[in-house]
């Protein structure tokens, strides 16, 4: 049976995009520039508290010359690609009338979503060298997400997905990719440089697929390791897009080890475990690898749980009435990572790491609110005004 992310990530409880036009040009490392500000953990103080940001992603220099870490630069890998999302839930894709465009990807939204929560942000991928590939590249811009470890394939599209919504909101998907550009990203494309730049580096397991991406996958992930990034790791599996369950199982857990952070689902538990209770602390445990600093289990509607070393615990989620839950796990990844990336002190302060739970299980409920990834996810704003009246 077919296991898709947005249904292992966020369920729905009872519950736009304007792109403009095509921009044939390459951004360059000066596209984005960072304003040297630390954006600060989630807490539980009045809105009005909190700065605004207007973070964009550039290469530090020292004094010498040599590139330093930026201050809360999160580098995302992966693929970036256009969703065709129905405008009425419930039919199959024979059945819909229409469709929404709409921009998407895992490692793409989690980008965005960083950036639209004030935090920074890069992308490096492939797109085809189309109109969808130019107005994704514009998007990322728009978005004040640094863009220059994009690439274009002149030989290939930018990969496209059809998205059947059920009427509870969750989703089905049939993929156009063969090859799709994304799949295309050679070792000699990356830009190491970005890459060793950050303080984290998020991933997911769709680019272990095939080859040439996973030759860069691993190589871009190396390159971080080595350097003393952080390393993120949501497998949101694709079970469609691999060759058979085994070979998905396989891939996934090849590069569970060199992580420092997972984020799962309940229903990868069970698939990467063989059919295990997913709410059994011990079968959880036996995911978590020796050098782990921390593991988040998505429980839909219900919050999370969180495992570290020292503690565990779960977090409570927000209760909304579900659209569209694509981009719901990638949300919750963006509002983790853009805390983490701020202090990282808080994986070992687990109150701190609570309440940027908290923060995190709020932008995933929002985001399914709307139709689309990219188009719904939250600013930091509307999550903390959401959490407020939660507490109203």
């Amino acid at each position: 049976m077919a296991i898709h992310a947005a249904v292992l990530s966020f369920g729905c409880v009872s519950l736009n995009y304007h792109a403009s036009g095509p921009s044939r040009r390459l951004f360059g490392p000066s596209v984005l520039r960072q304003r040297k500000v630390k954006a600060p953990v989630f807490s539980f103080p009045s809105p009005a508290s909190f700065p605004r940001f207007r973070l964009r992603g550039k290469a530090l220099e020292s004094n010498d010359g040599a590139l330093e870490k930026e201050e809360s630069l999160v580098v995302c890998f992966g693929e970036m690609l256009i969703d065709f999302v129905p405008t009425t839930s419930g039919l199959s894709l024979a059945e819909s009338p229409a469709f929404k465009k709409a921009p998407g990807g895992a490692p793409a939204n989690v980008a965005v979503g960083i950036a639209r929560l004030g935090g920074s942000s890069a992308f490096i991928g492939k797109v085809g060298e189309d109109e969808f590939g130019y107005m994704l590249a514009d998007i990322l811009k728009e978005n004040n997400v640094n863009n220059e470890g994009m690439r274009f394939d002149p030989g290939a599209r930018t990969a496209l997905a059809f998205v059947t919504l059920r009427k509870d909101g969750e989703r089905e998907f049939m993929f156009y990719r063969n090859p799709s550009a994304d799949m295309l990203l050679q070792v000699a494309e990356l830009d190491l440089d970005l890459i060793k730049k950050a303080k984290v580096f998020h991933y997911g397991s769709i680019s272990l697929i095939t080859e040439p991406c996973k030759s860069a996958h691993i190589a871009a992930a190396k390159a971080a390791k080595d350097a003393g990034v952080i390393l993120s790791y949501d497998p949101n599996l694709r079970l469609p897009l691999w060759p058979s369950a085994e070979s998905a199982r396989e891939g996934i857990l090849s590069i569970w080890d060199i992580a420092d952070i997972i984020k799962i689902s309940e229903e990868e538990i069970r698939f990467l475990t063989q059919g295990e209770d997913p709410y059994d602390d011990s079968v959880v445990r036996k995911l978590y690898h020796p050098n782990l600093k921390l593991l988040l289990v998505t429980e839909g509607p219900d919050g999370c749980r969180y495992y570290t070393k020292e503690f565990n615990g779960r977090v409570k989620g927000l209760s909304v009435d579900c659209i569209d839950a694509t981009g719901a796990g990638d949300a919750f990844v963006a509002g983790i990572l853009s805390q983490i990336a701020a202090d990282i002190s808080l994986l070992q302060n687990e109150n701190q790491l609570r309440d940027a739970l908290k923060f995190a299980n709020a932008c995933g409920a929002l985001t399914v609110t709307e139709r689309g990834a990219i188009p719904a996810l939250p600013t930091r704003e509307a999550v903390l005004n959401a959490l407020f009246k939660s507490l109203a």
